[in-house]
């Protein structure tokens, strides 16, 4: 299995995607078929029907069965998976994450496959509970995520990368004689050299969960490596980590990851996320992008139109179709200024091939050669975005690192995934929680990038690249939706439409 994601962590990070189907991705999972009777066996007689029951009690009221009436469902699992009806031989809808609480029914909605019995969860589906869910709200996994993802802003979670050597993932607040033992006499000069670049980590209290000197447990399907006294082992080289908490413990600054260890920071760096927006097109217009170096700005003064200024590199615009001296010459901004065709990136405005634009659907255009990204709601253009696309530009996605092309449907959306995967000792990675994933064909998915800033040039190895803060608007767009409660969705009959070209 190749994996076309490697990231080179410092030195020309690069992002991309797993090609296999990504967890959980898959709705309608194949079902066991009954064994066949063998040949000349007669069939068993039937059961006499059961007598009828009359009873006098009342069917239970919607508040039991029903969520939204107090109950709730702890996801005590790094997936707790949705169904569509109380048996795991329906479909997937999505699932929650480890710490997760929702709303549910009172009553279990039956026991079929799951013992725990099934509940019905808000806003719609049914939870096992089980390994994967506790009706106990109190529960240790609970108490010790302190933090839910942060939906719809560029980053659900604050992020660090590994350093050389990678960190240790401690299971408890360890002791200065602890972090002695495990990590040498020098540790804290090492602390104390690599302070500085993590003074813009915000920080909070020491979650009271490991001030009560508790152990982190591991949630069901979190890697369970070896434990030693305080510790579970190293991170992998080239590792990054979603980070829940931020604190300050024994002079020394931790994080919280989400699969619930706990890392010195000083042995990590934090990444430098990219500020870059795409433009909203609030009339419909023809989106443009400033190149990287900036360009000149125009505005009119009288009859004449004299520059002004100049427009930041990779800037976004709408533009109102008007333009002084053809289409070679200066365009008009929504914004009053003008812009000249040689300073810019213009976005070509399409019609899909599935014709979602005729029937009034939400559908997206990625363009290769553009390195841009146009989100529409029928014909109507309402969003853009440079993106990064694979590094093999338009050559064979099959013997390259090529982004896909054609026309396919997002099928699973995740607030947060690992990528990782290894192709080499230089090319080895371990990216947890990388945000706002939506797979749109096998492994090949729309998902932010906060580990490089090339946005406008080819760069992943698969995947379309996006800015935290336009993957976070995308998210947040497209289908399938993912309720604000859950962290993933799923659709077997697809969501918004992808159309990749040149």
């Amino acid at each position: 299995m190749r994996w076309p994601v490697a990231l080179a962590l410092a030195t020309g990070l690069l992002s991309g995607c797993e090609r296999k189907d990504p967890p959980g991705r898959v709705a309608n999972e194949a079902r066991a078929s009954a064994l066949p009777r063998p040949t000349g066996t007669p069939a068993p007689p039937a059961p006499p029907a059961p007598a009828p029951v009359m009873t006098s009690v009342a069917a239970d009221p919607p508040e039991r069965t029903e969520p939204g009436h107090g109950a709730r469902l702890a996801s005590i699992a790094m997936r707790t998976w949705i169904y569509d009806a109380p048996t795991e031989r329906s479909d997937k809808l999505g699932y929650l994450r480890a710490g997760a609480l929702i709303a549910r029914a009172e009553l279990s909605a039956g026991t079929d496959g799951c013992a725990g019995g099934w509940y019905r969860v808000a806003p719609r589906g049914y939870a096992c509970v089980g390994k994967g869910a506790s009706l106990d709200v109190e529960h240790p996994i609970v108490q010790a995520a302190p933090r839910a993802p942060r939906r719809g802003e560029p980053t659900p979670y604050t992020y660090v990368m590994s350093d050389s050597p990678a960190p240790h993932m401690y299971f408890r607040l360890p002791s200065e004689a602890d972090q002695r033992r495990v990590e040498g006499p020098t540790y804290r000069t090492h602390a104390l050299m690599h302070a500085a670049r993590l003074e813009k980590l915000a920080t909070e209290v020491v979650p009271p969960f490991l001030l009560a000197g508790n152990d982190l447990p591991k949630p069901y399907g979190s890697d369970k490596n070896l434990s030693y006294s305080v510790h579970r082992g190293r991170a992998p080289e080239n590792s990054a980590f979603g980070l829940m908490s931020v604190f300050d413990w024994g002079g020394r600054r931790f994080g919280l990851t989400t699969e619930l260890d706990l890392i010195p920071l000083d042995r990590t760096k934090p990444p430098i996320i990219s500020d870059l927006v795409g433009v909203k097109l609030e009339h419909g217009g023809r989106p443009a992008f400033v190149v990287p170096s900036g360009t000149a700005t125009y505005k009119r003064v009288g009859k004449q139109l004299q520059e002004s200024g100049v427009a930041k590199g990779r800037s976004g615009w709408e533009l109102t179709g008007q333009t002084h001296g053809g289409e070679r010459g200066l365009h008009e901004t929504t914004a009053g200024l003008w812009l000249p065709a040689t300073g810019l990136i213009l976005g070509e405005l399409k019609k899909d091939r599935a014709k979602h634009a005729e029937r009034g659907r939400k559908w997206i255009s990625v363009s290769i050669q553009k390195q841009l990204l146009i989100a529409y709601e029928g014909e109507k253009p309402v969003y853009a975005a440079l993106v990064s696309t694979g590094r093999g530009g338009m050559a064979d996605p099959e013997e390259t690192f090529a982004t896909v092309r054609g026309t396919f449907m997002i099928r699973a959306k995740h607030v947060s995934g690992t990528m990782d995967g290894n192709q080499g000792d230089d090319e080895a990675f371990d990216l947890r929680d990388v945000p706002y994933i939506q797979y749109f064909h096998e492994g090949y998915a729309l998902h932010a990038a906060y580990w490089h800033n090339d946005f406008g040039k080819t760069r992943s190895h698969g995947c379309v690249n996006l800015t935290p803060t336009d993957a976070a608007w995308l998210f947040d767009w497209t289908d399938p939706q993912v309720p604000r409660e859950w962290h993933g969705a799923v659709s077997p009959q697809g969501g918004t439409l992808v159309y990749v070209h040149k």
